[in-house]
Parts: structure tokens; C-alpha cells; sequence
């Protein structure tokens, strides 16, 4: 059942994905070279907790960490390790926060040095795809057709979509209904409702969609290999439309990048 929130607790949801998009924001000036994906977790705990809220992450289904960091070939779910991120290298940072009774879920896939070109356009075709997902996330449409406009733009590019990992709704659990999965059928699916919440979050790969978990019970990599990239928005229904209650903007402002991509799904300009 699609548990349909106030336009009070839309606003309270919008703060607890905006201490997510602060986080992130952070990270983009700590991800570089040299640097282990432990110390990004300890950063971002500290970070959290001293802007009020708790890692949403951390303890939620026995998890380690508060974040998750998937390097290369790992989809989602990532543990952080004493590994040393390396040049060439990208790593999808899925973050998480729970805060007046909310949860906020967010995820940023960054570039670590000169990373190979082919790489860079699966990073952007993927970015785009989140938004043609979002676009369709309004009243008169179902699950499906979110599903339907990733898949289709990432499957033309010739990527795999991810099947066994969706999105979700969100709201006071991390998880709640509907699924959103990242591929589907127009028309088909849940109705979506004015005050819904979702995680919109498409995992693709530069080659096959099919996946294998690791021994540690939680890392999912992709079953040939090749890299794979992560977007996440948090997005509300509001007056029949798509809100975005979380931002890159904070990303965008520590690595230099302009962009509007956000604008249209935003009733109100963000102050960063």
C-alpha cells in the first residue's frame, strides 16, 4: 500500500534528503586518488550526525557502514574497504539519513582522475536517464512507465538495466511501497497519487544487466565485469507533478559544474 504523506511531512522528507545532498556535496571534494572508501564512511558519519540527523544506513538490515561504495564493476551495496581509490577509477556513493521521523536516500556516481571515455558516457547517459524517469512520475501514469522511459533511453545506448535491484518508496521506513524498477511497460503497474514519495534510482551497466553478489553478503557486481553507474533522486508527487526533494547542487558547486537539470521538477529555486 502507497502510504500518501502531508504537504508538512513532504517538507520534513525534503530536509532529510537535503542532509543527504550536504553530504554529498562533501564527498565530492574528498573523492580523489589515494583516498580509501573507510575514510569517506567516517567523514560521512560525523558529518551526519553533527547536522542533526542519524546515517540512515548504518544498522538498517544489519548494515556496517554509512555508506555504500561501489567502485567500478560493483553496482550497489558496496562495503567501504582500506582500499585506495585509484586513478581511472568511479565510484557510486549511495547515502542515506534519518531525521524528524524520515529518511532521506541519495546517490552520486563520481569520477576519480582521467576516467576512460566509454565510462564517462555510461555516467552520463545514466544521469540523463534518472530524469526521464522523473519526468514521467506525475498523476495519469503508473510504475511503469518510469521504467519504461530508463529503459529505453539506457537499452538504446546499447547498456544493461540492472533487473534485480529497484527503487523504492520512501518515507518513515527506507522502504516502502511501490518498487520502482528501472525497466517495465507503459501503462502498466501501480498508479501513482498526489503526496507519494519515491527513490528513483537507475543502476546500469556498460554491458550485460545481469549481476552476482559477492561473498560479503552485500556488494553486487556486474557478472562480466564492466563498470556500472548509480543516480538517485528523491521525488515527491506535488499538485500532479514531480518534486525533487533531494539536489545535486551541492555536488555541482564542489566540482565546478553548472546545470539546470533540476529545475524543471523544482515548484521553488533551492538556496545552496
Amino acid at each position: 500500500m502507497i502510504i500518501v504523506k502531508t504537504a508538512e511531512e513532504i517538507e520534513l522528507m525534503r530536509q532529510s534528503a537535503l542532509i543527504v545532498s550536504k553530504t554529498l556535496g562533501m564527498l565530492a571534494k574528498e573523492v580523489k586518488e589515494g583516498v580509501t572508501t573507510n575514510h569517506l564512511d567516517a567523514i560521512a558519519e560525523e558529518f551526519i550526525r553533527d547536522h542533526g540527523a542519524l546515517p540512515g544506513f548504518k544498522g538498517l538490515y544489519d548494515c556496517p557502514s554509512t555508506l555504500l561504495c561501489s567502485v567500478n564493476e560493483a553496482v550497489v551495496h558496496g562495503l567501504p574497504t582500506d582500499i585506495p581509490l585509484k586513478d581511472g577509477d568511479i565510484v557510486s556513493i549511495d547515502c542515506g539519513s534519518f531525521m524528524n521521523g524520515f529518511y532521506g536516500d541519495h546517490a552520486y556516481t563520481f569520477e576519480v582522475g582521467d576516467v576512460a571515455e566509454e565510462t564517462k558516457k555510461l555516467i552520463q547517459i545514466t544521469k540523463e536517464s534518472l530524469y526521464k524517469g522523473i519526468e514521467q512520475l506525475k498523476i495519469g501514469n503508473r510504475v511503469g512507465d518510469v521504467g519504461f522511459a530508463i529503459q529505453q533511453f539506457t537499452e538504446a545506448e546499447g547498456y544493461g538495466v540492472v533487473r534485480e535491484l529497484v527503487g523504492h518508496g520512501l518515507g518513515r521506513k527506507m522502504h516502502e511501497d511501490p518498487e520502482m524498477p528501472n525497466y517495465g511497460k507503459r501503462g502498466r503497474g501501480k498508479k501513482f497519487i498526489e503526496g507519494m514519495v519515491v527513490a528513483i534510482e537507475p543502476m546500469i551497466n556498460l554491458g550485460t544487466h545481469k549481476v552476482k553478489q559477492l561473498s560479503d553478503g552485500w556488494t553486487i557486481v556486474t557478472q562480466d565485469g564492466k563498470p556500472s553507474v548509480h543516480f538517485e533522486h528523491d521525488v515527491a508527487i506535488v499538485d500532479g507533478k514531480p518534486e525533487i526533494l533531494s539536489t545535486f547542487g551541492y555536488v555541482h558547486e564542489a566540482l565546478g559544474i553548472t546545470s539546470d537539470e533540476e529545475d524543471a521538477f523544482r515548484q521553488k529555486a533551492l538556496e545552496l
